[in-house]
């Protein structure tokens, strides 16, 4: 009886081991099912939150050792009081390290963040580059943790995504798949990085995918709620941002001021934005000149970080002290002003230097000096009617940085969630709006999607506009007629074997032409071999099957 027993055991447990091999060969030849795929959303939403805060330990354990202090929340009270060549040489010797790591594993030099994840999102099924991923987590985690002025929620987010990759690729998920499970990673590091689970998972639908489709919303919440758990078991229930009062709020006598302070916010954001931008062409432009080798960029970033941080050490890192500062209502109205103007030299020295981090915790410390400073002189000139300076510093806070991630809804309530707060709702709302509206008229959208803009991606258009780059010219290739190749080919009419259809459609429109030659151009030949060739009316269905692909995705 004994005997039998342990052999219906054993057969039975070598039928759930053979079950199991055969469940991840189908998983990894024809993608999860729909169980499988909620495993895998929670397991990648407790890795990227557990990377999350990994990566945030990290920043406070080197802080604390190249700075030598155990609260680096007040890094800059100790920075003021360190000998002014140690507050120089740490930048200098991070910018270092940073320029060996990109130089070593990146072909350009440049940190990979929040933009690439979109760029992902939207062009490689949820996919990011991984090699150059990790090499820009590095270079990140250095900067941040010595001196650079810049934030954190660009490399988690980007980390995230890494590891939604590895497991995209390991799985071959398809599309929608590899698109939900990269916002389910997003997610779940937001909401880690910033105790924020709300903000969390609207940041990764509204910024990232794009979109707010039904089947993306549920495991992307749930991962944000996971991202969140973590966070709170580690750091504690706590929000980042601690007012000394509630707020309370005339609204209707100071909508008007309200409305004012959105604007000027949008202005700042966009002179946030542009200053990012005008200092990343100038260094290129140095850069090229002087035959400056790319590895020391970020050294050279560094050292004038830290000839600015000996006179105001206020810049060093993502600043929550200072911020902290102005949503309290503690600092004098032109130390917010010098403040706002320095910690946008500071961003973009650090970012246009190649060091590497986000753009979110900046756009918070400077939105809140603005609006501080803002308040300070609505309350001045109309002291009877007017709230309290914190207020502005608060509704300054989300106004900035909604204008600068384009991100409306995530913001303003990642801006609740940071401080706890939810009486000044309609006074962020009001301010958010505004920005937003203002600051996505003079760039394109958003940073992230200017950045993409720049690079020549362009997805702030929409679908319509970057789909033709994701369809290649190639997978349409039919036999070249008798006659027309030639004559097509003398007139520059013709289509490379790589080119997309982002570049076949306005050669249609300008020729009026059926059909296009796709050649092979040979480097020892100046006759391009004909291939085949590319008919108009394939590459309209194409584009029309993208299209409807895409808003069935949306909408599902």
């Amino acid at each position: 009886m004994r005997a039998a027993v342990r052999s219906t055991l054993q057969k039975g447990a070598a039928y759930l081991r053979r079950a199991r091999f055969d469940a991840l060969q189908v998983m990894k030849t024809h993608g999860p099912t729909q169980i499988q795929f909620w495993f895998i959303a929670l397991v990648i939403g407790i890795a990227a939150a557990g990377a999350a805060v990994l990566f945030r330990l990290g920043i406070s354990v080197i802080q604390s050792a190249v700075y030598g202090t155990e609260d680096v929340v007040m890094l800059q009270t100790l920075a003021a009081s360190l000998a002014w060549y140690h507050v120089l040489v740490v930048p200098i010797c991070g910018g270092l390290i940073v320029g060996v790591i990109l130089h070593r594993f990146t072909d350009d030099g440049r940190v990979r963040s929040v933009a690439d994840v979109i760029e992902g999102a939207a062009l490689s099924r949820g996919r990011v580059e991984v090699r150059r991923g990790l090499a820009s987590a590095a270079a990140s985690l250095i900067t941040l943790s010595t001196g650079g002025s810049s934030g954190r929620e660009g490399p988690v987010v980007h980390l995230a995504a890494v590891l939604s990759t590895i497991v995209c690729r390991w799985i071959k998920a398809n599309g929608i798949t590899g698109r939900d499970l990269l916002g389910c990673a997003v997610a779940a590091a937001v909401s880690a990085s910033f105790n924020a689970p709300i903000a969390g998972a609207l940041f990764a639908l509204e910024v990232v995918l794009r979109h707010f489709a039904v089947h993306a919303f549920a495991p992307i919440v749930i991962a944000s709620v996971v991202g969140t758990i973590i966070n709170r078991t580690v750091f504690g229930d706590v929000a980042e941002f601690v007012l000394p009062v509630q707020n309370a709020l005339a609204f209707y006598v100071e909508l008007p001021a309200f409305l004012l302070l959105g604007l000027v916010c949008g202005l700042v954001a966009v002179v946030l934005m542009k200053s990012i931008f005008w200092a990343d062409d100038f260094a290129n432009f140095v850069q090229n000149l002087t035959r400056l080798p790319r590895y020391l960029r970020p050294a050279v970033a560094g050292a004038m970080l830290g000839g600015l941080a000996i006179w105001f050490p206020h810049i060093i890192g993502v600043g929550y002290e200072t911020t902290t500062a102005a949503l309290t209502g503690s600092l004098l109205l032109h130390e917010a002003i010098v403040l706002v103007a320095l910690k946008v030299l500071a961003v973009a020295i650090t970012i246009g230097g190649r060091m590497g981090g986000g753009v979110f915790s900046p756009s918070l410390m400077i939105g809140a000096l603005t609006g501080l400073a803002f308040g300070l002189i609505a309350t001045a000139v109309f002291p009877n009617v007017s709230g309290e300076g914190s207020l502005y510093a608060l509704a300054g806070m989300g106004a900035v940085a909604a204008a600068v991630l384009g991100a409306p809804i995530s913001t303003t309530l990642i801006v609740f969630e940071l401080t706890g707060d939810w009486q000044t709702g309609l006074a962020v709302m009001v301010a958010v709006s505004l920005s937003t509206a203002l600051a996505s008229r003079l760039v394109d959208r958003s940073f992230f999607l200017t950045q993409l803009e720049r690079r020549g991606v362009h997805l702030a258009a929409g679908p319509q506009a970057y789909l033709l780059a994701t369809i290649p010219v190639i997978a349409h290739l039919r036999p070249a007629p008798d006659d027309g190749c030639k004559s097509l080919i003398q007139q520059g009419l013709f289509l490379d074997r790589k080119a997309t259809l982002e570049q076949a459609m306005p050669l249609f429109d300008r020729s009026g032409a059926a059909f296009l030659p796709i050649v092979f151009l040979d480097k020892g030949s100046d006759t391009p071999t004909v291939l085949g060739v590319l008919y108009q009316l394939d590459a309209l269905r194409a584009m029309n099957r993208a299209l409807s692909d895409t808003a069935a995705e949306e909408h599902s």
